[in-house]
């Protein structure tokens, strides 16, 4: 096994902490940039933030054909601040900006650790990260394109009563999408935990494939919270993907331990 890089075994504490500041640094500038960028193109960065209200995007256009009915959303957003309107598109900035920074952050935080570490260590390092970023891309444009959606169509048109209008602000409805993004993204981490869980030896084959019964009830309560339309269609298309990332844990545990064996 070969050893860590000699360049970093040689640097003393204080130069490790100079190497960080310049990582950081670098890091900060690039997603100002891209903030910048995003900012200037604000049509075109809210034309994709609010899509999924529209009647002729493609998750609708889709269920049209399945069911032969106008499924579509009728949701009105408004504004109810003076300045909320700037800080929603300084805020969706910095968001869409971190997004288009994300691999070059990974790339400088990879650079700042992969002098100390072995070879091989380096190799599966670079995997993982790469598969982490993929996974998070995935779960994110199946929000974007299915769940959320989805969700708009069912409580924008909820009404406890007739004589109650829907108005819902724009902060409102960019919260609910951040945060059913972000968890998608976070749950579509589920193979590179259990792979990372399966090399530390703390994560067996035979332990998923035993609990299947029980990750199909988890994930259904999963699929409850997140989206909170209650409805069977909206469960099922979100506890669909979710079951098939248990299984696609299954099988990165059961290749893992494969090659560990060998």
């Amino acid at each position: 096994m070969s050893q860590p890089t000699e360049s970093s075994e040689q640097l003393t504490f204080w130069q490790h902490l100079d190497v960080l500041r310049s990582n950081i640094i670098r890091i900060l500038v690039a997603l100002m940039l891209c903030s910048i960028v995003a900012f200037c193109f604000r049509d075109l960065l809210f034309s994709v933030i609010i899509a999924p209200t529209a009647p002729n995007f493609p998750t609708f256009r889709l269920l049209n054909r399945l069911f032969g009915a106008d499924i579509h959303s009728e949701l009105l957003l408004i504004n109810t601040s003076l300045a909320g309107q700037f800080l929603v598109h300084v805020r969706m900035s910095l968001v869409a900006g971190l997004l288009l920074a994300m691999p070059y952050i990974l790339f400088e935080l990879m650079r700042f650790i992969s002098p100390a570490l072995y070879e091989s260590e380096k190799k599966v390092s670079v995997r993982v990260v790469c598969c982490s970023y993929l996974m998070f891309m995935t779960g994110i444009l199946i929000g974007y394109f299915l769940i959320f959606p989805l969700t708009v169509l069912f409580l924008g048109s909820y009404q406890v009563s007739a004589t109650v209008d829907n108005l819902i602000s724009i902060e409102s409805y960019i919260d609910m999408m951040l945060v059913l993004l972000l968890m998608l993204g976070v749950m579509f981490q589920m193979p590179v935990i259990s792979y990372l869980l399966a090399r530390l030896g703390l994560l067996q084959y035979t332990w998923l494939k035993q609990y299947r019964k029980h990750a199909i009830v988890v994930v259904v309560i999963l699929s409850a919270i997140i989206t909170p339309s209650g409805d069977a269609f909206t469960l099922l298309i979100t506890a669909l993907p979710l079951y098939l990332l248990f299984e696609l844990s299954i099988i990165v545990v059961k290749h893992n331990q494969k090659v560990e064996r060998q």
